[in-house]
């Protein structure tokens, strides 16, 4: 058992030791708070001009705390403090809160928030791609209560329009953008109930080829869904469970293939090495699908079969960028909620570096002039880090204290729930006599549960490009697409381009900004 002396003795000598010599000249902070002052005083310019590409980073489960862990870890891989690192989204010059309530929810799922933030409704746990008149698991109530998303309107526009993600294709998150669902569960037809499959409600994957049949790249996991049940997997052929699922006996990605034009190039790939070995230029549809179902964590990644987030997320703006009407992207960092709800938070943590890198990846090969980014997450988890850890500390380490009460070390990062709550011999586990730097190791939590559930704090958006300003302050989260669109000159609210246009200004900028700032219901 370690010496709580011994552990106040180490944290006392890295609080001395961490404190990086600039950080003790006061002038150190003075100039750099007078450099973001200048630079918050540029951000007075604003950016309106009509956002010709729109890329959505949604981190799955990544509330505010884990935001700032993140943050601690990224600096922490490249040898520094951590806590003076900037992640990619914070740079960006607009922020704002997103309030995450479903309808019927006050802590919410990833579904119901799906069609918040990417069809403009807020809607019941559960369901996607549909009103709150649409109750979960009663297929009959669908019908007439269908959403449609951003990336329809962005199609309809003449944009191309892609999804990524680490989970599913057809997981909560992308199947909003597409599909409408009195379930979040139904990822193919062996999942759905008899009476929904005789009302004739269809499952996600399903929905996925026929819905929207020209969406230009889809990448992620859920290979399993797409095959007729018992087909045997292209990659793991001895695992059963890995195997096709459905029940009408379709070949999904047979009948994705047969919508797409003759004239038209069209590629569907299952692993890391058929993807990159692709030229972009000659790519006019990808259907990507690297596991039977989510993709693995980052950190136990097959570098040769599984693609990275970035990676993915490079290819697809390679081949969206070629249309000059511009695009619409939906990138999903799903597997940060899988690795808190596991109660691994070192798996979490790593998803969110990811999805990190692959929004700086998006950002080097796009320009803010015609291209707004919006990074946000769905909901947060009852995840937290503290304990009063000394500069540098690392993330994952034990605070520099015992408890008063049980004389026992903790680790910094604890749940408020979930699986990693542990007693031996009638008392809270010593985590000094486990390897709580394990990639799998779960945090204690303070109640036990399997699995750990979400938060109901509101979640922070990162927002840059045209028209980010109007993200700003308190929102409900259905807002987000609002903005997103309006940027754009997409949807439905349309009347300031259609002024611009008549106006003969080349750049409605200017205008955009005019009617940004009126009041509601003002006309010319």
């Amino acid at each position: 058992m370690i010496s709580p002396l011994l552990v106040l003795a180490i944290g006392t000598c890295l609080t001395n030791s961490l404190v990086p010599e600039k950080e003790k000249d006061p002038n150190y902070w003075r100039n750099q708070a007078q450099q973001t002052l200048k630079n918050a005083l540029e951000l007075q310019k604003l950016n309106t001009n009509v956002a010709k590409n729109v890329i959505m980073f949604l981190g799955d489960g990544m509330g505010v705390s884990t935001v700032t862990a993140a943050r601690i870890l990224k600096g922490q891989l490249h040898h520094k403090p951590g806590e003076e690192t900037q992640l990619e989204m914070d740079k960006f010059p607009f922020v704002a809160l997103s309030k995450t309530y479903n309808t019927n929810a006050q802590v919410p799922d990833s579904a119901g928030t799906a069609t918040a933030y990417l069809c403009g409704v807020k809607a019941n746990e559960g369901t996607v791609g549909v009103s709150a008149a649409t109750e979960r698991t009663r297929c009959n109530t669908t019908q007439g209560n269908e959403v449609t998303s951003i990336l329809r309107w962005a199609k309809d526009a003449g944009k191309s329009a892609g999804i990524v993600t680490t989970t599913r294709v057809n997981h909560a998150t992308p199947s909003a953008a597409y599909a409408h669902s009195a379930d979040r569960d139904w990822y193919s037809d062996h999942e759905m109930p008899l009476e929904a499959l005789k009302q004739g409600c269809k499952d996600i994957a399903y929905q996925l080829m026929h819905n929207v049949k020209d969406i230009d790249v889809i990448l992620g996991g859920g290979r399993k869904y797409m095959f007729p049940k018992n087909k045997t997997d292209v990659e793991y052929r001895m695992d059963e469970k890995a195997g096709g699922t459905r029940l009408d006996g379709l070949n999904l990605v047979d009948i994705w293939k047969s919508f797409k034009p003759k004239e038209k190039h069209s590629y569907f790939v299952w692993n890391r090495t058929e993807l990159l070995s692709l030229n972009p230029d000659s790519v006019d549809y990808l259907l990507g699908l690297f596991e039977p179902g989510d993709m693995q964590y980052e950190l136990n990644r097959n570098n040769v079969t599984d693609p990275s987030l970035s990676e993915m997320v490079g290819v697809a703006i390679k081949i969206l960028k070629k249309n000059p009407k511009g695009f619409f992207l939906l990138v999903e960092g799903g597997r940060i909620d899988h690795g808190h709800h596991e109660g691994k938070a070192k798996q979490a943590l790593h998803e969110a570096v990811e999805m990190d890198r692959a929004i700086g990846q998006a950002g080097a090969m796009t320009s803010p002039e015609d291209t707004l980014t919006v990074v946000t997450a769905d909901h947060s988890h009852v995840f937290t880090f503290g304990g009063y850890t000394p500069r540098g500390n690392s993330i994952f380490g034990l605070a520099p204290m015992v408890s008063d009460t049980d004389k026992k070390p903790f680790t910094a990062i604890l749940y408020g729930n979930g699986p990693g709550y542990k007693v031996v011999d009638g008392e809270r586990e010593n985590v000094s006599m486990v390897d709580y730097a394990h990639n799998n190791y779960q945090a204690q939590s303070a109640v036990p549960l399997r699995h750990e559930t979400h938060g109901g704090e509101d979640v922070a958006v990162f927002a840059k490009g045209p028209m980010a300003h109007l993200l700003h302050g308190v929102h409900e989260q259905n807002y987000i697409p609002h903005v997103m669109a309006y940027a754009a000159c997409i949807g439905t609210n349309l009347d300031h381009c259609a002024r611009a246009t008549a106006a003969g200004s080349p750049t409605p900028g200017p205008l955009l900004l005019l009617l940004a700032l009126l009041p509601l219901g003002t006309l010319f």
